[in-house]
């Protein structure tokens, strides 16, 4: 996707009150701008770092600008704007780069779905060839994953996630009712190569996972190219999971 409009650059002064950062724009200039994101941001909100954020121009917004790429210490970029999560898995799917999700003719969002009442993300449908009303479905949760470990290692969540446990919960409903069911990190974190879950920070969440893989739950990883100056994200290529 490309942002419309364009990135603009700064440097972040610190973020705060969880959806709010402060910038220096080249200027000099400060500001605040409005933080996309409500995990914890692990290694991805350093004081001092470079930052890139749109401007909606919209006089209406209290905070018009918002944050959307920030550089790490080691020059890794990462999208921090974890909403853009399912606009690239969306445009991914539609042109063929997510290879094991080709084929489907037919992709809807926000369907209801599960035991909780949820929504999945996308439902991926092909109308049986012998009864049109009948469909081979197959349903797609999205994850946005930022956090970058050593050695290019991404782990998800960063934070405690009960929503994130009930999509897993949701997920295992979808194969005890006979349709495919898959889990897919959108990787914005140009650091990361190989993926896993993290453990030691939602144990739960890991060990619903765990039992969610065993019971035919697909996972999936892709990663983003991310280009501040021709500002644009787009998912490029598939990662190895280690869970």
């Amino acid at each position: 996707m490309i942002f419309a409009p364009g990135l603009q650059p700064a440097v972040l002064i610190k973020r705060y009150k969880r959806f709010l950062a402060d910038i220096r724009d080249p200027s000099g200039a400060q500001s605040t701008i409005h933080c996309p994101n409500t995990g914890a941001m692990t290694r991805c909100q350093g004081e001092g770092w470079r930052v890139w954020f749109t401007d909606s121009a919209n006089p209406k917004r209290k905070y018009p600008c918002t944050w959307q790429v920030v550089e790490n210490e080691v020059g890794e970029l990462i999208g921090i704007n974890s909403g853009l999560a399912n606009t690239l898995a969306r445009e991914a799917i539609e042109n063929g780069t997510i290879a094991e999700l080709a084929g489907y003719q037919s992709l809807r969002s926000e369907v209801a779905y599960g035991e909780h009442g949820s929504r999945v993300d996308f439902l991926l449908a092909t109308p049986s060839p012998s009864n049109p009303r009948e469909e081979t479905q197959c349903y797609v949760e999205v994850k946005s994953l930022t956090l970058g470990l050593e050695g290019g290692l991404g782990v998800f969540p960063d934070a405690v996630t009960t929503r994130g446990q009930k999509h897993l919960q949701e997920l295992m409903w979808v194969r005890e009712q006979g349709a495919r069911a898959v889990l897919l990190f959108c990787v914005q974190h140009t650091g990361v190569t190989r993926v896993d879950v993290a453990r030691h920070i939602d144990p739960d969440y890991a060990r619903l996972l765990d039992l969610a893989l065993s019971k035919g739950v697909e996972l999936l990883a892709y990663s983003a190219a991310i280009d501040p100056e021709g500002s644009e994200i787009r998912l490029v290529e598939a990662l190895p999971s280690l869970v």
